[in-house]
């Protein structure tokens, strides 16, 4: 492999000609003495490093302990509106409470019981129904749930991707 130009602050070349791996020159550029902390590995843009993020629900906590799995999801009370639609869906699927992701050709059901308007999907022709993560919220009025359905058909159905 061949050499490589090594810069200090300022675009000079640094004195040693060798990189410097502790991030002082970053830090004396920045006007700081402040070196990089064990959560900025070593990255950080105006000297300081930077906090920790709380990226809570995103699934990648290692010292969690795992969720219990969801209840199945219920067949709508007999006489509740509910309204049906035949979706695919599009990159990235559908993320649902009992099984994670489903892709592909899908039933969408939206449904409304006590006052709640709730998503479900099932692969089409299938028997098991699953809850469609964060879609299940008040309704005041039940006439609305046409409206509901429409929109949520419009955002899952995606047969381009």
């Amino acid at each position: 492999m061949g050499e490589q130009a090594v810069t200090g602050a300022g675009g000079a070349p640094a004195p040693e000609g060798t990189p410097d791996t502790t991030g002082g020159d970053a830090a004396a550029s920045a006007g700081g003495a402040t070196a990089p902390g064990p959560t900025s590995a070593g990255m950080m843009a105006d000297g300081t490093p930077s906090a920790p993020a709380d990226v809570s629900g995103a699934g990648m906590s290692a010292d969690a302990t795992p969720a219990a799995p969801a209840p199945a999801a219920a067949p709508p009370a007999p006489g509740a509106p509910e309204r049906t639609s035949d979706i695919t869906a599009g990159p990235g699927g559908v993320m649902t409470d009992e099984v994670g992701v489903v892709t592909g050709d899908l039933t969408l059901r939206t449904e409304y019981a006590d006052g709640q308007v709730t998503l479900r999907v099932q692969y089409k022709d299938a028997d098991e129904w699953y809850a469609v993560t964060g879609a299940r919220v008040p309704l005041a009025d039940p006439a609305a749930l046409d409206a509901v359905h429409t929109v949520a058909v419009a955002l899952l159905h995606r047969p381009e991707g």
